[in-house]
């Protein structure tokens, strides 16, 4: 949609943190649909704020630090490598480290010396879907971000599940996750993306601050209210050793004999995978794909991300409504942790799924078009600004156009279609027939109503405004 011919764009920073965008517009076309303006010279002026990004941009740099819709472009703002570790007194995690290192190598081993059995295959793939889907539907959705309720049976059976991905108990892990969108993108973010791809992904577990101020202020008190949350979180090493390993072992080792397979496949290996698919919620969802909803921080929405964590790739929209039980809105969408917490609804295992008004994200759709349009905008020459142009008055004008060709009055404005005029789709007479008249009627309807094409290509012929009020303009342009 094209702006009318008179617009212009100031921006006005008086120090503000959220500097404010003042837009004029003069009117000079005739009454249409849409934002097409009148005829009628009227000056519009209206004040909006530009949004700040987290790393001090305004809006006038949305272009090099968006990507588009549809995009795969990367996040240019996130580092490639990990940056320096945040303020704080930091030590190594242990317990995590050793757990995250040591997983992939036995893995490896067990690739190495155990044959693949097909039945083990497909038990490690759906106990792969299992444990995601504890952790997405059951640790994400329902206890960090209570989008929905789900009866006692279903809680047993997620707290079960999540507990087989080895990533924390629900309240530590609800917790963290709180923290997160609290603090996003800063320093107590405590997988802030803008320490890089490597501390976003895994590096944030490998150390731990021995003191963290702000993670007293996150709340889950409402988790502890949960007796399902509380049993887990108390004898979770227990629960997640048995989950993780001993579990998915005896399926396959009851099952069809294949101890060895169970264990190194359906557990170590499946729990190895599961760990980087759900770590990349963390960090892909935060450096690939577009930002339909908010580009102020690093969240993006890639279908790649969504397919790796089980449809946690619509991070934007999810970082807009946390509380939505769903992350893709598009039925084409690849959402199965939101398929399963719809179908479960049907049985009544879950309830209360909660999806944020449409109209509220209908509108962050539109502010990030709009975002989107304006900075086009900037990139076209819409002709010289209004408030560039010289005053001339009616007696000005007369002088003009016994010096110039082509000089045409419409809506008052004062045109220089000399060089257009051989070029005229009507012919070059309506222009020379024309010259020094005012045409504004004929333009706009009575000969011909122009198109929105003509209108914006005589921005580029507009040479000055007329008016007859200012007598100190109109002597200096008398001088020059």
């Amino acid at each position: 949609m094209a702006p009318p011919t008179a617009v212009v764009t100031e921006t006005e920073t008086n120090g503000d943190v959220f500097p404010s965008k003042t837009t004029k517009a003069v009117s000079s076309s005739t009454t249409r649909s849409g934002n097409i303006i009148k005829t009628t010279r009227t000056t519009i002026t209206t004040t909006s704020k530009s949004i700040r990004s987290s790393n001090g941009n305004s809006t006038d740099s949305y272009l090099s630090n968006r990507s588009f819709k549809g995009s795969a472009r990367l996040n240019p703002d996130i580092p490639r490598n990990g940056s320096a570790l945040p303020q704080g007194n930091w030590k190594i995690n242990w317990v995590h480290t050793i757990l995250l290192t040591s997983t992939p190598m036995i893995a490896l081993i067990g690739m190495l010396t155990t044959t693949l059995q097909w039945k083990t295959a497909i038990w490690g793939t759906i106990y792969y879907f299992m444990t995601g889907i504890g952790i997405t539907a059951g640790y994400h959705r329902l206890w960090a971000h209570r989008s929905y309720s789900a009866t006692l049976p279903y809680r047993i059976y997620m707290s079960l599940t999540g507990a087989g991905a080895f990533e924390g108990s629900i309240k530590w892990w609800s917790r963290g996750h709180r923290a997160h969108h609290r603090y996003t993108d800063t320093d107590d973010d405590p997988y802030s993306a803008h320490r890089g791809l490597f501390w976003s992904h895994i590096g944030w577990m490998l150390f731990k601050e021995e003191t963290k101020p702000s993670m007293r202020k996150i709340d889950v008190s409402d988790l502890m209210k949960d007796p399902v949350v509380r049993i887990q979180h108390q004898f979770y090493p227990y629960i997640a050793l048995t989950m993780s390993f001993i579990f998915p072992t005896l399926v396959a080792g009851l099952g069809w004999g294949d101890y060895a397979g169970g264990y190194f496949y359906a557990g170590v290996l499946r729990l190895v995978v599961v760990h980087h698919a759900t770590f990349c919620v963390n960090s892909l969802a935060h450096y690939l794909g577009d930002q339909p909803f908010d580009d102020r921080r690093t969240p993006r929405d890639h279908i790649l991300t969504a397919l790796v964590t089980m449809g946690e790739g619509y991070h934007n929209f999810h970082h807009e409504f946390p509380t939505d039980y769903r992350n893709a809105i598009k039925f084409y969408q690849y959402d199965p942790t939101k398929w399963l917490i719809k179908l479960c609804s049907f049985v009544g295992l879950t309830y209360d799924l909660n999806q944020f008004p449409e109209n509220e994200i209908q509108k962050g759709l539109l502010q990030m078009n709009e975002k989107l349009i304006e900075a086009k905008m900037r990139e076209l020459d819409w002709g010289i600004p209004i408030e560039r142009l010289p005053r001339w008055s009616s007696e000005t004008f007369e002088e003009k156009v016994k010096k110039t060709p082509g000089l045409l009055k419409i809506d008052g404005f004062v045109y220089d279609v000399s060089r257009f005029a051989a070029k005229h789709p009507g012919g070059e007479k309506y222009i020379t027939v024309n010259h020094g008249r005012d045409v504004s009627s004929q333009f706009n309807g009575t000969v011909y109503n122009h198109s929105n094409a003509a209108r914006n290509l005589m921005s580029q012929f507009r040479i000055a405004v007329l008016d007859d009020s200012n007598s100190n303009v109109e002597a200096k342009d008398k001088e020059e």
